[in-house]
Formats: structure tokens, sequence, C-alpha cells
């Protein structure tokens, strides 16, 4: 049964705080357009790395690297421990619900919930060594890019670059994670713990990679094409009114494509598409299509799971033709995406409903937190009609996603 917990913040802050402490691999997500805030954690203080298989795993979250060719190298983090808060309507109290009982798990989490604040901030492990892309190394990366375009070894190639930040005095996860939701409705947030690895990830990723609900109804996105959601004036912009460049048009039309051929690979051909449309993500708007298939309908129950290992990586963090693409990207772009453009979130975690289902996003807008820096991710579809000096701004403004949240 759900009891009710007072000052949720501070319970929540306490189950973080002592599964780092403990060196658990820890989880906490919102679903977009949902109120349900879930912390998970998993007792393996090294999390297994394995194929997701949504057949055959049990409940628990998976967290991918970009480079992750046999999809053999996600950490999937069994839900060990897993809680829902439910805000009921006041700011001050939530619902608590225990999905699965602590004390019958491990006693280190019995008296959690009551328990004092051992630490506010993440200030564990080393400093991120991390290289910070300058403006003019990403113009010439944007350029090498073009050339290669113009000269026939891919179509498009999506190019990224870091930003560091100094983390504030006062910066806590939780709390950040809070200001996330509340910002972006619309977004999957997340904060991943690793301790092993000494690191955080967070973010509030807008593009749906698999997903699977209850009743089998599989979905994925088309994201592509960027600008602000706002005009000079400082003026949110009307979706119906959005003007979009022959560039992002294509760069969006390159990642529908690429779906609908793997949909081909696979001999599925009932699927609903609705779009492109102009979406906001937080400051930003895009173009996006969205791919519905009835797995029931069709009989294919393993369609998330054949679909995951197909797209990823989509054209949206890599490019077109895959191959290609990746190599250009893994030998110029000067650093490792990690995380980055990987993907994330819960498997087979039970619905409002009781049911089971799997949400599978890519890690976009996101930032890797090492001591009390924060390392942030930004990246571009580049195609012949791109120009570089743009394509900075653009990262630059999905830098702004997490970066005016943390500073």
């Amino acid at each position: 049964m759900p009891t009710s917990i007072i000052e949720n913040k501070k319970s929540r802050q306490n189950l973080w705080n002592s599964a780092k402490n403990l060196g658990f691999p820890t989880a906490i997500w919102r679903l977009p357009h949902q109120a349900e805030k879930h912390f998970l954690t998993s007792f393996e203080e090294i999390p297994q790395q394995s194929k997701i298989d949504f057949e055959e795993l049990n409940a628990g979250f998976a967290f991918s690297p970009f480079v992750n060719p046999e999809g053999d190298k996600t950490f999937f983090l069994k839900a060990d421990l897993h809680y829902v808060f439910n805000p009921n309507g006041s700011t001050q109290n939530e619902d608590f619900k225990e999905v699965i009982s602590p004390s019958a798990l491990n006693p280190y989490f019995v008296e959690l919930v009551k328990g004092e604040n051992q630490s506010k901030n993440y200030v564990s492990g080393n400093n991120t060594t991390n290289k910070q892309t300058t403006k003019q190394e990403f113009i010439n990366l944007v350029e090498k890019g073009i050339a290669e375009i113009e000269s026939g070894v891919f179509q498009k190639v999506v190019l990224s670059r870091t930003k560091q930040v100094l983390l504030p005095a006062d910066f806590d996860i939780i709390g950040t994670f809070d200001k996330l939701c509340e910002t972006y409705a619309s977004a999957f947030i997340s904060a991943v713990s690793l301790p092993h690895l000494g690191v955080v990830w967070m973010g509030a990723s807008p593009e749906v990679l698999v997903s699977q609900d209850s009743e089998g109804i599989f979905r994925t996105m088309a994201l592509a094409g960027t600008q602000s959601a706002y005009d000079s004036d400082g003026n949110l912009i009307k979706t119906s009114e959005a003007l979009w460049r022959q560039k992002e048009i294509e760069e969006q039309s390159f990642v529908t494509r690429y779906i609908i051929n793997c949909l081909k690979k696979i001999r599925v051909r009932e699927f609903e598409e609705e779009g492109p449309k102009t979406v906001i993500a937080g400051n930003l708007m895009h173009l996006r299509t969205d791919i519905i298939i009835d797995t029931v309908a069709i009989n294919f129950p393993q369609l998330a799971t054949v679909m995951l290992d197909l797209l990823h990586p989509t054209s949206a963090v890599c490019g077109m033709p895959k191959i290609p693409a990746t190599e250009f990207i893994l030998k110029n772009e000067g650093y490792d995406r990690d995380f980055f453009s990987g993907f994330l979130g819960p498997v087979n975690i039970q619905s409002s409903e009781g049911q089971a289902e799997s949400h599978i996003f890519v890690n976009l807008r996101t930032m890797k937190i090492e001591g009390n820096m924060a390392t942030l991710y930004a990246g571009c579809g580049i195609t012949a009609d791109s120009n570089p000096e743009k394509e900075w701004n653009e990262t630059e403004m999905k830098t702004q996603t997490l970066g005016k949240i943390i500073c």
C-alpha cells in the first residue's frame, strides 16, 4: 500500500546519497508529460553489460554509450530497489510507493527515508579530463565534414562538441533534477549515477528511440532540424508560424528515411506516420515525424528489441550512410562521446496501471558531472548546405538547455 511521506525531496535526497555512498549504480527519471518520478538502484556495484532484449530482461534501466556496435556494451541497472513518487496536488507532500520492498532486499535501506542527509553535493571522482572544444576547432571540423559530403563520402554527418562549466557550490542533483522537470515538461528527465566510474549523467532528452507500452504500441521518432523557439525580441514563436530552411527539411528527411528503411529490412510495412511537424523542446524548435506500430496487430512482440539494434545510432546522432559517418566522427571529433548520443531509459518498468513498459531515449541535451565540473555536449546535423558559423550557434543554443539550469 502506498504510504504518505512528508518532505518528499528530502526522502529522495536521502535515497540518492545513500545509494551513492554505498557505491550502488542508480537512476532517477520522469517520463515526458508525466508527474511520477522514479528512483531505481541496483545492488551490483558494477552493473552488468549486455544487449537489451525486452522480452528476456527483468525490470531495470538501460544506459548505452554511443559506440556500441554489437549492442552488448549497454549497462543494465537491475531494479533491486524501485520507488515511485506521485505528486498529489500539494507542493509539500507526495505519495510514496514501494514497488519493490527494500526491507526484503537489503537492510541498508530499511530506515533510509527517515535518515538525515549525509551530503548535499555529488563531489566524488576526479575532475573531467574531457577537452573543451573551441569555436575555431568546431568550425574547422564542420568545414571538413562539408568537404567530405561534397566529395561523396556521405550525405550527412552529425558533429558535436563539448563545453565545460564549473558547478556552483550549492549544486545538488535532486534539486537540479526537479528544476529540469519543472522547466521541460515534454522531455525525458534523468540522472544516472555510476559510482564505479565516479560520474553522474544528467539530461533532458526530447527524442524517443524506441518505446513499447503495455498495449503493445511501438513508437519511434525522427527528430532533426533546429532553430530557436524565440524571436529576436524574446517572444515565443508559434509552431504554426515557424519557417524552415531547405537544410533543416533535408536533414529531418534523412532521419525519417533511415527509420523507414530499417522497417523495410524486417518487412514491416504496416505503420502510421505522423509529420513532419514543428515541436518545441525547451528553448528550441525541431521538425519531428512520429512512427507508430501496433505490434499486436502485426504479431511482432519483439519489434522494440529488433528496432533498437537496427536504429542505434540513428542518422540523427551519426549520419547517413552510418558506417562512413561514424568513422569520420571517431577520427575527427577529437574527444570521446562516451554516453552522449547513446541511449537510456526504463526497461520493463510497471506503468501506473501496473503493466510493464519500456521507454528508451537518445541521450541528448545531456551533461557528465565529475567532481565540481560539468561537461555539456551538443551536436548538429551537417549537410552540403550547412554554414559553419550557424552550426556553432546551434550547438550554443543546445548547451543552454541544461546550462541555464545549472548556472
